[in-house]
C-alpha cells in the first residue's frame, strides 16, 4: 500500500538512513510514550482489519488527531509496521537460557509462534524485523539451535526449517479464517453449501484417493491444532534422526 505522502528516510549525523530503532533511543521518555500509544492503536486495526486497512489517515481518524502530527512521531507507515511488528512479537515465556531439552525448547519456540501469527495475522505476511523483541526471540532460537546442531550452518537450516513450517501452518489457518470471513458463512454451512458437489465428484468415480476422505467421518477430522502438533513431532523426529545419523557418520 503507498505512503499517504512521499516519504524521505530519516537520516543519521553521518548521512547515512537513520533504522527507526536508532532514532528510538534519543527520544524523551513521553515522546516514547506517544510513541506505543501510537503503535497500540495500529495493531487493534490491524488485528480486526486487516493490515490493508491501515493508513496513516485511518489511524490518526482513531486516534482522534492529525496526520501530521503522526509524523511527529512516526516517520512513515514502513516504519510503523516495523515498530508493529516488534511489539506484537514480544515473548515472556522463554527461559533464558534454554532449558536444555532440545525439543521441548524447539516445541515452545513453534507453539508461541504460531499463537502470534493467529492473534496478529498481519504478522505472517511480515519479513524479519531486526527490533528489540525480535532480536531476543532470535537469541533465544538461535542459542536453543547452537545447542542441537555440530555447527552454525546446520543449527541456522533447522532453526529455519522450523519457523518456515510454522508459518506455513499458520497460513492455512489463517487462510481457512478469512475465506470464512469473506463468505460470512461457517465452517458447517460452507459444508452445507459445497456437499452436493462434493458427493457428484465422489459418485464420478473419477478421484478415488478424493473419494476415501470427503467420505470419512467428520468426527475423526482433525482440527488445526492437531495437525499442527502432529506435523510439529513428525519434524522433531526427523530432525532427531538427522543428528543421530551425522553424529554416526563422525565417530
Amino acid at each position: 500500500m503507498p505512503h499517504d505522502r512521499d516519504e524521505t528516510p530519516t537520516l543519521a549525523p553521518d548521512g547515512a538512513p537513520q533504522v527507526v530503532w536508532q532514532r528510538l533511543e534519543t527520544l524523551s521518555a513521553r515522546a516514547r510514550w506517544e510513541v506505543e500509544r501510537i503503535v497500540a492503536v495500529a495493531v487493534g486495526i490491524a488485528d480486526r482489519d486487516g493490515l490493508e486497512a491501515l493508513s496513516m489517515r485511518r489511524l490518526a481518524t482513531d486516534l482522534e488527531t492529525g496526520t501530521t502530527s503522526l509524523y511527529r512521531h512516526v516517520r512513515s507507515r514502513d516504519e510503523l509496521i516495523e515498530l508493529m511488528a516488534d511489539a506484537v512479537i514480544a515473548r515472556d515465556d522463554l527461559p533464558a537460557p534454554p532449558s536444555g531439552d532440545w525439543r521441548a525448547d524447539c516445541t515452545l519456540i513453534a507453539r508461541g509462534t504460531r499463537r502470534q501469527y493467529l492473534q496478529h495475522p498481519w504478522l505472517a505476511t511480515l519479513f524479519v524485523t531486526l527490533g528489540p523483541n525480535a532480536l531476543r526471540v532470535a537469541d533465544h532460537a538461535t542459542a536453543v539451535a547452537l545447542r542441537i546442531a555440530p555447527d552454525v550452518p546446520t543449527a541456522e537450516a533447522i532453526m529455519s526449517t522450523l519457523l518456515q513450517f510454522v508459518r506455513g501452518a499458520a497460513v492455512g489457518e489463517l487462510s481457512e479464517r478469512e475465506a470464512q470471513r469473506r463468505s460470512g458463512l461457517t465452517r458447517e454451512q460452507w459444508s452445507r453449501a459445497i456437499g452436493p458437489w462434493v458427493h457428484a465428484v465422489v459418485q464420478s468415480g473419477r478421484y478415488p484417493a478424493f473419494a476415501r476422505i470427503a467420505v470419512a467421518d467428520e468426527d475423526q477430522d482433525l482440527s488445526h491444532e492437531d495437525r499442527f502438533e502432529f506435523g510439529l513431532a513428525r519434524l522433531l523426529d526427523g530432525i532427531e534422526r538427522f543428528l543421530a545419523t551425522a553424529e554416526g557418520s563422525a565417530v
